[in-house]
């Protein structure tokens, strides 16, 4: 009795949407295969490109701080195209916001991060 209410109540709901209002599509779950997948770790990123596509080069760079003294080894090249890229930064642009709402501001100038903060007395 309790799953044909359920259906009257659906029907009910659908009934009362105007007729111009288009239904919408059930979200799919995307699976994602990641079973072959390879963790890299890179703090420098190179962001070059073509009028079709970015190039997007991760590497290693051992010293941080001021101007390296040794080539950079980029490891990784990931090619996109710009429709990949904006939804890439969207993607990133969202987690970084809600990566800073929970532990603060996140200051990009190592310079600044590296200043110890002066005492007084």
């Amino acid at each position: 009795m309790a799953k044909e209410n359920e259906g009257a109540e659906v029907q009910a709901q659908q009934a009362e949407q105007p007729a111009a209002t288009p239904a919408r599509p059930a979200q799919q779950q995307l699976r994602v295969d990641d079973s072959n997948i390879v963790a890299l770790y890179a703090n420098f990123c190179r962001v070059t490109g073509t009028p079709e596509e970015l190039i997007i080069d991760f590497g290693l760079n051992p010293q941080p701080i001021g101007i390296p003294t040794e080539p950079i080894k980029v490891g990784q090249r990931i090619i996109v195209n710009f429709f990949t890229a904006k939804r890439l930064l969207a993607a990133l642009s969202m987690s970084v916001q809600r990566h800073e709402a929970v532990f603060g501001v996140l200051e990009t100038d190592i310079n600044k991060r590296l200043r110890v903060p002066q005492t007084t007395g």
